[in-house]
């Protein structure tokens, strides 16, 4: 992928890609030493004075990832020359750790790009939980992961979730408010605690049957596990999820045979970094409790 365009100013070229092709920092830096800079074609280095109406050219492939290329079904749900969106299902990591480098779908992904000829990078926009499932949107680039990134920050990528959960809430719809810190080292999970960080989540009831309830959820801010652990803090922990459930959900979840969280990100919209046009991606998987009835419970 290359960014282009025509400069509007005479100005050194460091400035034309920070002002005009919005380029972060850190990947100006990054790209200066890949000879990825062109002026009207010609290698140029970032000090170079750009004159009123010449092309500056940035070229954006990126290096071929560390992890192997694995075969394996993948849902595409949205994908253009900048960004990719596919239906993650439960169990499945996104991107490769430390202590696995295979089975994730950063690794379908490769080789996806590979069989379709793209030089493209794997950068999550969004994240999911290995047993949360639904849509997962990703840059095919640095540079675009950068403006997605900073459209996240300012909360204008708009996510909405679907949860089964154990339990009804106080009131048709409203905000759950709580500060969400780490548990003590050497857990990874998430706890409310007085010294947390501010995390805010705005749920709507879409279905009950007076025991168990189907739920909308808009994680407002971004804490890690913040839906998992809110529902639970205030009474509704979410069905299938062994690490913050009740011993009722728990048990309602075995009973069932719920052996993963019912959580799904049903939606995501944002405003596209290149186009300026609305996106609204919608996953084609959902919870349900149409296998549910009041004789089961």
């Amino acid at each position: 992928m290359e960014l282009r365009c025509v400069a509007p100013r005479e100005a050194k070229l460091l400035s034309i890609l920070r002002q005009e092709l919005s380029m972060s920092s850190t990947l100006v830096k990054r790209l200066k030493f890949q000879n990825a800079y062109r002026v009207n074609g010609v290698p140029a280095r970032t000090d170079y004075p750009v004159k009123v109406g010449d092309t500056v050219t940035v070229l954006l492939d990126e290096p071929t990832p560390v992890y192997p290329a694995e075969d394996g079904d993948l849902h595409i749900l949205y994908e253009d020359d900048s960004l990719i969106a596919v239906d993650k299902p439960a169990g499945m990591l996104v991107h490769p750790s430390s202590a696995r480098n295979t089975g994730t779908l950063a690794n379908r992904l490769t080789a996806y790009y590979q069989k379709t000829g793209q030089a493209c990078a794997i950068h999550p926009v969004s994240r999911l939980d290995r047993d949360t499932f639904g849509v997962v949107l990703l840059a095919k680039n640095a540079h675009v992961h950068a403006l997605m990134c900073a459209q996240s920050k300012a909360g204008k990528i708009e996510k909405t979730y679907h949860a089964l959960v154990c339990g009804v809430p106080p009131a048709q719809e409203g905000i759950l408010s709580a500060p969400i810190a780490r548990k003590a080292p050497p857990s990874m999970l998430r706890c409310i605690r007085d010294d947390g960080k501010e995390a805010r989540t705005r749920y709507r009831l879409l279905q009950t049957d007076g025991r168990l309830s189907r739920l909308e959820l808009q994680p407002l801010t971004g804490r890690t596990h913040q839906l998992r652990v809110h529902c639970a803090h205030f009474g509704f922990p979410i069905l299938g999820d062994p690490q913050y459930g009740s011993a009722d959900s728990r048990a309602l979840s075995e009973r069932f045979g719920l052996s993963y969280q019912q959580l799904c990100a049903v939606t995501l919209a944002f405003c596209h970094p290149m186009t300026r046009k609305n996106v609204e991606i919608r996953s084609d998987l959902d919870v349900s409790l149409d296998f549910l009835t009041r004789a089961d419970i």
